[in-house]
């Protein structure tokens, strides 16, 4: 008999490798093409070879951190070593930043866009942020504190000026 207690679990590397094979041609589909429909880039996988149903496809994109705009899909830029760029790449779907309360900071950007400005923000790594939690066109960033707070809604405030002049 099994004692599934002390057991390790048994780990599916085809369906982690499926996956990340199907992450690469995601984002290289993107890159070279306009995708405005989830069900293209469906079409498009499965004409490459790869196996894919929209309910993957929808799951990739989401955790690929992948904003709907007019103008079709786009993946984040992956440049973690430079802040200013990932900024650049996002700034332009920043819309407002409001505080609510002494620890949050909720900020409004273009319809499909908060989840890739919270993976930015994410990213950024700044000791003010502790979380962001994103929908389709708002992000809540909980912060240290008031002092914090005010700190980085000045901070973002600046680099995203600059980031659009």
């Amino acid at each position: 008999m099994r004692n599934l207690c002390t057991e390790a679990p048994t780990i599916m590397p085809s369906a982690v490798a499926e996956q990340q094979a199907r992450r690469r041609a995601i984002a290289q589909l993107l890159e070279h093409n306009t995708i405005v429909r989830q069900a293209e880039l469906v079409q498009l996988l499965r004409a490459a070879g790869v196996h894919a149903t929209q309910s993957s496809v929808s799951r990739d994109l989401k955790d690929m951190g992948a904003a709907k705009l007019n103008s079709g899909y786009s993946l984040p830029e992956l440049h973690r070593d430079d802040n200013e760029q990932q900024l650049k790449a996002v700034a332009e779907f920043v819309r407002d930043i409001r505080t609510a309360g002494p620890n949050l900071l909720v900020v409004l950007t273009a319809i499909g866009a908060a989840q890739r400005v919270a993976l930015t923000l994410d990213r950024l790594d700044w000791p003010e942020i502790v979380a962001t939690l994103s929908g389709d066109d708002t992000i809540f960033i909980a912060t240290t504190g008031a002092a914090p707070q005010r700190r980085l809604r000045s901070r973002l405030n600046e680099k995203l000026r600059k980031a659009t002049s």
